[in-house]
């Protein structure tokens, strides 16, 4: 797609991808609402809220105070979830929901930069019980993500270890730089949210991806390049077996971000009365 090419004499490079609105067309984590109530985490009516976040979300993404109300919620709705059953929900349903969203243009950029010699990294705001099955799925080298503490009993305890968000990711991007060796003025990073401009910065080949307003105000003013994805595609028909699984640099749990969407909708229902 962009002609990309590897001069393997020089350091190593990677390519680090936002995942929502970026890879996906979807919130990856909200995607998964359905069958955390099956599985018995939430009820119908936290579905229900998560389908109008879901909406939210594909409008117009969500701004600072938004996330931050998000990383308070959740950590306290998931305080009690068993982590395996977590995973084992994921897993079950991993490739009948999130296959279709799969950008097809996105998914011929992972299999370009890995044939240029480049690692692909995910780094994402949700947590690896979501981000690390999809990671893998992709083909992807590593995932960076949230984490949050499990205690003696397998259980998350609702205190958030590790918040992968805006600065955050970036200095994730850099710290993976220094112990891979990635040269980060020859790396590329994608985004389509103004929160991971820092991580854009890092690196010397930022693109916008369906960017959203503040993003694509940015990348004008910068000169940075600005892809819009549309061709979601069948994953498992797409992309070849991944050459390696995917490794865990920062991760957590994806899993409570699933209903994250009810911050939002409560905020909007308390502007409303107001």
């Amino acid at each position: 797609m962009l002609g990309l090419v590897e001069n393997h004499s020089l350091p190593r490079t990677a390519a680090f991808f936002d995942l929502d609105k970026t890879v996906i067309a979807k919130s990856s984590t909200l995607t998964f609402s359905k069958s955390f109530y099956q599985g018995g985490l939430i009820n119908r009516r936290a579905v229900l809220r998560t389908a109008y976040a879901q909406f939210v979300f594909l409008a117009g993404g969500a701004d600072h105070d938004q996330m931050e109300r998000m990383r308070s919620y959740l950590s306290a709705l998931c305080r009690g979830w068993n982590v395996e059953q977590v995973k084992e929900i994921v897993a079950e349903t991993l490739h009948d929901l999130i296959d279709p969203i799969i950008y097809d243009e996105a998914a011929s950029l992972i299999e370009e930069h890995h044939t240029a010699g480049r690692d692909v990294v995910i780094v994402s705001t949700s947590g690896a019980e979501v981000v690390e099955p999809i990671g893998e799925l992709l083909g992807a080298d590593r995932v960076v993500a949230t984490r949050m503490v499990v205690g003696d009993d397998g259980c998350f305890t609702g205190e958030v270890e590790y918040y992968a968000y805006g600065p955050t990711k970036a200095e994730a991007v850099k710290e993976l730089a220094r112990s891979e060796g990635y040269d980060l003025d020859r790396c590329y990073a994608y985004s389509d949210s103004a929160t991971d401009v820092p991580m854009l910065e890092a690196v010397g080949h930022p693109f916008a991806v369906n960017p959203d307003r503040a993003l694509r105000r940015e990348a004008l003013t910068r000169a940075w390049p600005i892809l819009d994805f549309h061709r979601p595609v069948r994953l498992k028909q797409r992309i070849p077996a991944p050459r390696r699984p995917a490794l865990v640099a920062a991760a957590a749990v994806g899993a409570a971000a699933a209903t994250a969407g009810l911050v939002w909708f409560a905020s909007r229902r308390r502007a409303t009365a107001g």
